[in-house]
């Protein structure tokens, strides 16, 4: 028998805001999309004034990072990233024409040693992405630290 856990939206929207609040902190219009284990949407959130092409490539990210349950910039991250020419998977992004991101603003969600789900960060530099994922994620660490998950 396996145990599941899931992302419910009061776990996603305790995510969003941690993470709205940090791309405030630090001045850039953010796209969030936080993800289920199965890569699907569970609330998308676009900051006024961010992107419109943000939406894509927010969902895209998470979609990575849950699907590959890798943080989506480890697939170009020097030397042994896998999607870099020579590696084992470089062109990977082909296999899910729109929905694979290779780059910085995936990062996988885990709960008890699993991936339940991923947030996708769209809008800032790679820095910047990386600080919104970040306080995505440690929004939900406390939200399970407090036994309210």
């Amino acid at each position: 028998m396996h145990r599941i856990h899931r992302l419910t939206l009061e776990d996603a929207l305790v995510m969003l805001a941690a993470a709205e609040a940090e791309a405030a902190r630090i001045g850039v219009r953010q796209t969030i999309c936080i993800a289920d284990d199965g890569a699907h949407p569970i609330a998308l959130h676009r900051m006024t004034g961010a992107r419109l092409t943000g939406v894509e490539i927010a969902i895209a990210k998470a979609f990575t990072a849950a699907g590959h349950q890798r943080a989506t910039h480890l697939f170009n991250e020097e030397p042994k990233g896998p999607a870099l020419p020579g590696n084992e998977a470089f062109g990977i992004q082909h296999m899910h024409p729109g929905r694979f991101a290779a780059f910085v603003g995936g990062f996988p969600i885990v709960y008890e040693g699993e991936v339940v789900g991923a947030v996708g960060v769209s809008g800032g530099n790679g820095d910047q992405d990386k600080a919104v994922g970040a306080a995505a994620l440690a929004a939900f660490e406390r939200k399970v630290a407090t036994g309210a998950a």
